[in-house]
């Protein structure tokens, strides 16, 4: 198990707002290396946990991502397993306030071709982690769900809201995120642990993963390459900035108390179609799109939009960056990582 940096390190202290020691599952990835600089930035000690594996995209960036994180005083990266119990009782101790749960194994397309590879890390990582929790009598976790938890809903005119029954998901992934939240429910009720589920609504952004439409449909189309289309071109997103998405989990974070159980949508509230998304890329690389079409996926859903009212009242949550913004955004990240 390697460590990458141990900076000064401050004493947890428990209270919403005060400085805490927060465990960050997954770290290394796209949102929780995001999230761990947000909470080193407001003063909270992070200790991130992250296996580095290359499943859905190279290792290296995870890598680069962690040397960048190595850098910050209050934070402390630990290489390893989170299904692992002997990995995950070294990484929480009694000295941590929170745990946000951030690491799985994501994507929907890749859960259909290996299901209970999803079932083990989703359900079974999960396990270990709240398990350790129960063993200290911490009760505090954030956990990431997802907006695929609300299975394929079609001709929707109003927003997904977190009371409906999400009883159809449509690919493994999205039952094993359903799952979770049925687990975390059950461990409220047996042993008073605090929870923040989030749904998250289609996060992009700097640093987000390449097997994802934009940084695909980015770098297909700033390189004079085709780009592969499913369907018709009408599904719709609800897409979410990096930036909204991590000041509505750290607002969880600081929030989140023992015995609670909530499940909050955190999304864009503005969704667009899929061939609209095409067309700000090219506006905004200055470029058309050669398009491929092919045949729905097993698995895609027609449309995620999200209600944001709860996200509101519990987290004032308030996304800030519309889908124009935010690609614009992503373009000038990547040109400059590029130079």
């Amino acid at each position: 198990m390697a460590r990458y940096h141990v900076g000064l390190l401050l004493a947890g202290a428990p209270g919403n707002s005060a400085r805490m020691h927060v465990v960050v599952t997954g770290a290394a990835g796209f949102i929780g290396s995001h999230t761990s600089e947000r909470l080193v930035a407001a003063g909270h000690r992070v200790t991130g946990l992250d296996v580095f594996d290359g499943y859905l995209y190279p290792a290296e960036i995870k890598r680069g991502n962690a040397t960048e994180l190595a850098k910050l005083e209050r934070f402390a990266m630990v290489e390893g397993n989170f299904c692992d119990p002997a990995t995950v009782a070294k990484v929480i101790d009694e000295s941590v306030d929170v745990v946000c749960h951030l690491g799985a194994l994501a994507g929907v397309r890749p859960s259909l071709a290996e299901p209970l590879r999803y079932l083990r890390t989703n359900i079974e990582g999960t396990g270990v982690i709240i398990e350790r929790m129960r063993a200290l009598g911490n009760q505090r976790l954030v956990f990431a769900s997802s907006s695929s938890v609300y299975g394929a809903k079609s001709g929707v005119a109003e927003a997904f809201r977190e009371d409906d029954p999400c009883l159809t998901p449509a690919s493994p992934y999205a039952a094993t995120k359903r799952m979770n939240e049925l687990q975390l429910s059950a461990y409220r009720d047996l042993f008073g642990l605090g929870v923040f589920a989030l749904r998250f609504f289609t996060v992009y952004g700097p640093r987000q993963r390449p097997d994802m439409a934009i940084p695909k449909f980015t770098h297909a189309i700033s390189n004079g390459r085709p780009i592969t289309l499913f369907g018709d071109g009408e599904s719709r997103r609800d897409y979410t900035f990096i930036d909204d998405i991590v000041s509505g989990t750290v607002a969880a974070i600081e929030k989140v108390a023992p015995g609670g159980y909530d499940i909050v949508n955190l999304g864009g509230t503005k969704t667009i179609s899929l061939i609209e998304l095409v067309r700000i890329i090219e506006g905004v690389i200055g470029k058309k799109a050669t398009i491929e079409w092919q045949p729905d996926q097993p698995g895609d859903v027609p449309i995620t939009y999200a209600n944001i009212d709860r996200a509101r009242a519990l987290l004032r949550y308030e996304p800030t960056t519309r889908p124009e913004q935010g690609i614009a955004r992503y373009w000038s990240w990547l040109q400059a990582r590029s130079k």
